[in-house]
């Protein structure tokens, strides 16, 4: 069976705050999401509900999941008490939802990353919660994660042993990204390419060697522009750094399945080390790898199918003894 890395839950307590707080700008209609952060959208049961949940991995081969709260949830945006407020809602909820089917799901702590200071406080009560990382956008309310005000997060994450998923959110505007969805279809992996991108130039990793991070949809364009950002390094001044921290980055970086197309995805797991390939499907959304057993059958065997499928995901998370590992 299968470990999914990318998974999303919306809790009761998160979705209660809203509906009883309109400061945060989402109106609920039964289960119809309507505000900000994402086109209007329902609501799945899998979402909120454990049983719900366990039947949707059941179905798709799933014996464990690592459950995040998806970008509706970060509100980077709102005052740092708000923040704080919802996180500690969400967290709360993700603790006793994943408690449910403890051999089953864990879960990646929200933040309000908007005071990395109180960040730091919420993640360290989320770990003694249970968590087993943390979950985070890849801008914060118009901020770059490479830049200054992070450091102290990025040194807490470091010491805490734990994985950062970093899912893409809060594109910047581009009017080409408007029509067909776009801001989605090719917004998303360029957000998470210039997330990255940034932090090797800035030098966090350097900086941070035994930092790790989880990023989505196969790493955005990363894994086939490097190049080209190793070859800046050596011919433009604008960048600080040499080009071999590109490449040392890589060991730091891990990368999910969502490619939506299997040559890639064998291409993905030659570039950057099938050892740091591991399954997401972004599961309940309507962008989620549908047939995520079917897609890694047919990108790869043995080993390599196991070590993508379910191992890498028990080491990096330390979900050793759980259904599929």
């Amino acid at each position: 069976m299968l470990i999914d890395v990318h998974n999303h839950v919306m809790p009761a307590e998160a979705l209660d705050l809203f509906r009883t707080d309109p400061g945060y700008g989402v109106t609920l209609d039964g289960d119809r999401w309507t505000g900000v952060h994402h086109v209007p959208f329902t609501i799945a049961a899998s979402f909120r509900d454990p049983a719900a949940k366990i039947a949707e991995m059941d179905a798709k081969d799933i014996g464990s999941a690592v459950v995040s709260p998806p970008p509706p949830l970060f509100f980077y945006e709102v005052s740092s008490a708000m923040g704080v407020r919802l996180c500690e809602a969400a967290n709360e909820g993700m603790a006793k939802f994943c408690g449910v089917h403890p051999d089953r799901l864990r879960w990646l702590a929200n933040l309000p990353m908007q005071d990395p200071p109180r960040a730091v406080a919420v993640y360290r009560a989320a770990l003694a919660l249970g968590c087993v990382g943390a979950a985070i956008g890849t801008s914060i309310a118009g901020r770059r994660l490479d830049e200054p005000v992070f450091e102290e997060f990025w040194a807490a994450a470091e010491q805490a042993g734990r994985p950062v998923l970093v899912h893409p959110a809060f594109n910047e505007p581009n009017a080409a990204l408007e029509p067909y969805y776009f801001q989605n279809v090719i917004g998303n992996p360029l957000e998470t390419t210039v997330m990255v991108e940034r932090m090797i130039c800035a030098g966090v990793f350097s900086v941070h060697p035994e930092l790790r991070l989880l990023v989505m949809h196969g790493g955005g364009y990363l894994p086939y522009q490097a190049g080209r950002l190793a070859h800046a390094c050596e011919v433009r001044p604008e960048i600080p750094v040499p080009a071999s921290d590109v490449w040392q980055a890589f060991g730091q970086l891990y990368f999910d399945t969502i490619t939506h197309d299997t040559a890639a995805l064998r291409y993905l797991a030659q570039r950057v080390g099938a050892d740091h390939v591991l399954l997401g499907t972004d599961l309940p959304f309507d962008m989620a790898l549908a047939q995520p057993a079917a897609a890694l059958a047919e990108a790869f065997e043995g080993p390599e199918r196991d070590a993508i499928g379910s191992a890498n995901a028990a080491r990096l998370f330390g979900l050793e003894g759980m259904r599929g590992a």
